[in-house]
């Protein structure tokens, strides 16, 4: 199984990317996938994550109203939408997978599948 991260870049604060996961080896089709990010010199941290019918979504609050997290699965694909950037928002985005559909639980160590991680960079 792998998941292939990609979409990082440099934006100007105010900006958008949209970074996309794709699933290789297996389908998460009923599953739960999320986003997390690691900014430098701190800890990982769950950004958001979406249901496997992709009708449940949850959002770390530093980020509501900012960025969508969706899914596409005929692709095996989730996105991570990200309007109005900030610099605070700086870090390796990493896309995750679980095989059970909690999507709003936040500890890394219950997902099952990473991705290699994409670099995000906010310029003030």
């Amino acid at each position: 199984v792998q998941l292939q991260a990609c979409g990082g870049g440099l934006v100007q604060a105010g900006g958008s990317l949209r970074l996309s996961c794709a699933a290789s080896g297996r389908t998460f089709s009923s599953y739960a996938r999320a986003w997390f990010r690691q900014a430098p010199g701190k800890e990982r941290e769950f950004v958001a994550g979406i249901s496997g019918s992709g009708g449940g979504k949850f959002y770390v609050d530093s980020v509501k109203d900012r960025f969508t997290i969706s899914r596409d699965s005929a692709k095996n694909t989730v996105y991570l939408q990200m309007n109005s950037l900030k610099p605070e928002d700086t870090a390796v985005y990493y896309c995750a997978a679980r095989t059970d559909n909690y999507y709003y639980h936040q500890e890394g160590s219950e997902y099952d599948y990473w991705g290699q991680g994409t670099l995000v960079t906010v310029s003030s």
